[in-house]
């Protein structure tokens, strides 16, 4: 530990010896000059982007009909205005310089500020290829300090640095810059295994010879080999030995098979779906009091969306073990029935017909499979009937063709005099018998 603080005491003299010597040069007449300078240039840029961000942002207000990405770049040079008039003006500032003193030493300093502006903001722009906000300002500014140290000629000092805080475990020496260099690694490798698996999986989703289940399945198990060797190579190429994790791994795995049985058979259950094909994206099934159509496969849950606009996660154990009525697996063909009574007066070939038809004449009721009407009983007050008629959309909806198919047999039944009779009760009043009333009763005469 002694000889640890030691160290580190030393490196703080050399970088404090540093640091003077770098304050003297700073301290030169010529260098005051190019600090002036700079201050000048940076309050410039600042004045110019105040003047400019406005008048950019009503503009871009005025563009419609631009595609969104035209619109994103705009807003990320309006966002990043101070910083671009500053390095315009630098690299003008520096040309003028070199024109006007014949040293270069004596423009060394704007050259450099200029430099690592630049690199700045193309770190900016290349940051943007990272979607998610956090990590891409982690990114951009670790890359912000790398560029500021490596102009500066001090990676060598700050890798030195990373590299004397380290903790030893046995024989195996953990650093910052190991760390470090894991971390970015493993980072650049994840994110170009990211790339391979979003244009394999465009690749395969535009495969017409496999199912919408085999899609899925193939593009999940591209996303796995792909995430997982990436993980793998950047940890390997770290000189992270994982030969003595092996048992660790195994008892870890034990203990997790007991305590993720559910986690373990939902995805399990999940593979199953998607190799024997019961259920694709874009299906329309029911599942207890759940009915609507599939969004999503996941590896843990199947996405379905309501007519209500509800989203519900069905885990894929109940998928494979519960009922499932899949109303699209072989076809699209969905049979629906209506009842119905119309009065004892009214002639039952007729009705028939008439339901026919007016079943025939609603929009989505298909003619290669036309409708049948039937009776079914003869009930205390009407003759009672089953319509029955043929879709293929089942994801537009039941119970709103349903309701068009009842509104198309009311106006038909209108037209053709037939009538939807209501209970009706016969009262018949005994021979003998006396209505009484009650004292406070008043006698009502017609």
């Amino acid at each position: 530990m002694e000889g640890d603080f030691a160290t580190y005491l030393d490196q703080l003299r050399l970088w404090w010896a540093a640091a003077e010597t770098s304050l003297r040069n700073l301290l030169l007449p010529s260098r005051l000059q190019q600090i002036a300078i700079l201050a000048v240039v940076l309050a410039a840029s600042w004045g110019l982007k105040r003047w400019a961000e406005p008048r950019m942002r009503a503009w871009m207000h005025t563009l419609e009909g631009w595609p969104r990405w035209r619109l994103r770049v705009l807003l990320i040079l309006n966002k990043r205005m101070q910083l671009i008039f500053f390095v315009v003006l630098s690299w003008a500032t520096y040309g003028a310089m070199r024109t006007i003193y014949f040293f270069p030493s004596r423009s060394y300093l704007m050259e450099l500020v200029a430099t690592i502006a630049t690199a700045l903001l193309l770190v900016v722009f290349a940051t943007r290829l990272v979607r998610n906000p956090v990590l891409r300002s982690l990114v951009r500014w670790f890359l912000w300090i790398w560029v500021i140290l490596y102009y500066l000629g001090l990676t060598g000092d700050a890798a030195a640095f990373l590299d004397s805080l380290a903790v030893e475990l046995g024989d195996v020496r953990l650093s910052a810059l190991m760390l470090l260099n894991a971390l970015i690694v493993t980072g650049l490798l994840l994110f170009f295994a990211r790339l391979v698996a979003q244009s394999g999986a465009a690749r395969v989703r535009r495969n017409d010879s496999l199912s919408p289940s085999m899609q899925v399945l193939v593009v999940k198990i591209l996303q796995i080999v792909a995430y997982g060797a990436a993980f793998l190579i950047g940890v390997r190429a770290v000189g992270v030995d994982l030969t003595g994790l092996a048992v660790l791994s195994g008892a870890i795995g034990v203990g997790l098979g007991f305590g993720l049985q559910k986690v373990v058979s939902n995805l399990v259950s999940g593979v199953i779906i998607l190799l024997d094909k019961s259920i694709k994206p874009g299906d329309v099934i029911s599942l207890g009091e759940t009915f609507g159509w599939i969004n999503a496969l996941g590896a843990r849950y199947v996405s379905i969306t309501t007519r209500d606009g509800k989203e519900y996660l069905i885990p894929n154990e109940d998928l494979i073990t519960g009922q499932v009525v899949n109303w699209s697996h072989s076809n699209d063909y969905v049979r629906l029935d209506i009842y119905f009574g119309t009065a004892y007066a009214n002639d039952p070939h007729q009705v028939r017909k008439v339901a026919i038809e007016a079943a025939s004449r609603v929009e989505r009721v298909i003619a290669a499979r036309p409708p049948v009407c039937h009776i079914v009983g003869f009930g205390d007050s009407s003759v009672d009937y089953i319509l029955r008629f043929w879709i293929t959309d089942p994801t537009g909806g039941l119970t709103n063709i349903r309701g068009n198919v009842y509104l198309a047999l009311w106006d038909a039944f209108k037209e053709n005099g037939i009538s939807i009779p209501f209970p009706q009760r016969e009262v018949k009043v005994l021979e003998g018998s006396r209505l009484e009333t009650s004292p406070g009763a008043r006698e009502v005469r017609g």
